[in-house]
């Protein structure tokens, strides 16, 4: 049983999301704030109705509702157009499996005949009047009046759900950022630890912690200190007063006792090591789970000990459903690169969206050059090296500063793979420029890129002069022969032999240019480019 499909709509920073998961491994990746670790919470929250261990209805606060759709209603009252205060929705859409038989309906926003769940975090209706009073005056109004709103938690076949037993698919859903003190850590490894224990173990483990608890007492010196404090009878208080150990429901061993590593409290080793076992103990103990949910493995980790837990997660998963988020390329090409969902402002498209060759492109292709594109807040794919090089020479001389420090990431891809990355920007909707060659045919490179020629979100730069048909001529042609004299510290007895030095010395020649003190003109499809 496995999650076929998750629509989100207003939750958190996602103000409409649409993803469809694949049976087994699922890699999201995507920007820091594009909303991957939402749209896991968002499942999990769907699926057990709580969020942060606590039921919803407790954890309710305005900042959960989707920012800009909270100012689109806002905005609509002070225009005295209202409309209805805005509502979270999380569907999931389940696999059409007879265990599922009872989830299964058309009540969801596409219609579908299919077993799934939703969640909606929607205004009350019993409370109009309230509402009416509190939106008087629209421009006192800051955030949503959440006390007026109710959590409403349905199947597809529209029965409400009591608990997360009424639904068969279990998730464990592995966060390290939520676990914010030692304490807690050591609480989430415990709970972890108690899944992979059996029911005698757990008995024998809670009856040797009673009677750890017992001996204590029969213990000459703390005999001798309630010996003590008996006689105070009357000074303090007319009962018996004495010390002992918590014996209540809430001192179990659970809460009594710490994970140790090599004999060291877990809180105490490396941030890097709490997470791995936290994962491994995730998937060794959730074999009753059919999802689980990692947000981010690679944090606080080494290469080769990310390289560890990784091979340890593709060999331990099984048939699970696995949903994990992550930014590094290397969990990317060791987990496969078919597995992957590229994730950019709640828009989700995987390389089966691609055109066929285009996917046979990435799935070759390591994964660092297409993580880099879809992690820019623009990206400029140029030639090579030495185009790079020249590229990001000419973005500091205009901006005062190099592109990674404005998001800008200077990308280099083989010519023929242009149009490739250009269908996942297509896709995804990233801002992208092309600077590249004319190659002496302007009406070529014009039909190779016709399909992107009115795209808002995409450039192409390159020079109209046929006669300056790579970046050589084109700096020669813009600076003059004493002006990159300068540049490269030598001189050079006619413009042919310059020329011919810079194509022979390509590389070289553009860290001269990038390094240099000396003034130099950056041709002008290259500065429309960086602009």
């Amino acid at each position: 049983m496995y999650i076929s499909r998750v629509i989100v709509n207003n939750y958190r920073c996602l103000k409409t999301a649409d993803v469809e998961l694949n049976p087994g491994l699922n890699i999201i990746v995507g920007n820091n704030e594009c909303g991957k670790s939402t749209l896991l919470e968002a499942i999990d929250l769907a699926l057990t109705c709580q969020l942060n261990g606590r039921p919803i209805q407790t954890e309710l606060h305005p900042h959960l509702f989707n920012s800009e759709a909270v100012a689109d209603y806002i905005n609509a009252l002070i225009a005295k157009s209202p409309i209805a205060p805005p509502a979270i929705l999380i569907e999931l859409y389940f696999e059409d499996h007879s265990a599922l038989a009872k989830l299964k309906g058309i009540n969801n926003t596409v219609k579908a005949d299919l077993p799934g769940v939703s969640l909606a975090i929607e205004f009350n209706p019993e409370y109009g009047d309230e509402l009416a009073n509190y939106v008087a005056n629209p421009l006192l109004i800051r955030t949503l009046p959440i006390e007026y709103y109710k959590v409403s938690w349905r199947s597809f076949a529209e029965n409400p759900i009591a608990t997360a037993r009424s639904i068969p698919i279990k998730p464990s859903f592995i966060d390290a950022s939520t676990i914010r003190n030692n304490a807690a850590a050591s609480r989430y490894v415990v709970d972890l630890m108690k899944d992979s224990l059996s029911k005698d173990q757990k008995v024998d483990l809670a009856l040797s912690y009673r009677m750890m608890k017992d001996a204590f007492l029969d213990n000459d010196k703390v005999r001798g200190v309630n010996e003590a404090l008996a006689r105070k009878k009357g000074d303090i208080t007319e009962k018996s007063l004495s010390v002992s150990l918590d014996t209540t429901s809430r001192a179990s061993w659970e809460v009594g006792v710490i994970p140790h590593l090599d004999d060291v409290p877990l809180m105490l080793v490396g941030k890097g090591e709490q997470n791995s076992i936290k994962i491994k103990l995730a998937l060794e103990s959730s074999a009753d789970s059919h999802l689980i949910l990692i947000e981010e493995a690679e944090n606080h980790l080494s290469f080769s000990n990310l390289n560890t837990l990784i091979n340890h997660i593709a060999e331990r998963r099984g048939t699970r459903q696995l949903v994990i988020t992550t930014h590094s390329s290397f969990v990317l090409n060791k987990l496969g690169v078919d597995s992957v969902i590229l994730f950019h402002r709640g828009r989700a498209i995987t390389l089966k969206e691609l055109k066929k060759d285009t996917q046979d492109y990435f799935m070759r292709l390591p994964g660092h050059d297409t993580l880099r594109l879809i992690l820019s807040e623009r990206a400029i794919l140029v030639e090579g090296p030495s185009d790079e090089l020249i590229v990001q020479a000419a973005y500091r001389k205009l901006h005062g500063k190099m592109p990674l420090e404005a998001g800008v990431d200077v990308i280099s891809v083989n010519s023929l793979a242009f149009k490739r990355f250009l269908e996942i920007a297509v896709l995804l909707d990233l801002t992208v420029a092309v600077v590249t060659d004319n190659d002496a045919d302007i009406a070529a490179v014009a039909r190779k890129y016709q399909d992107y020629m009115s795209k808002s979100n995409i450039r192409i730069h390159y020079d109209a002069d046929e006669k300056c048909r790579t970046l050589e001529p084109q700096l020669l042609k813009v600076n003059g022969r004493p002006a990159i004299e300068r540049v490269l510290g030598r001189t050079f007895a006619s413009d042919t032999d310059l020329l011919d030095h810079m194509q022979s010395n390509k590389a070289d020649t553009a860290l001269k240019f990038f390094t240099t003190q000396e003034a130099w003109t950056v041709p002008g499809y290259i500065l429309d480019a960086v602009g």
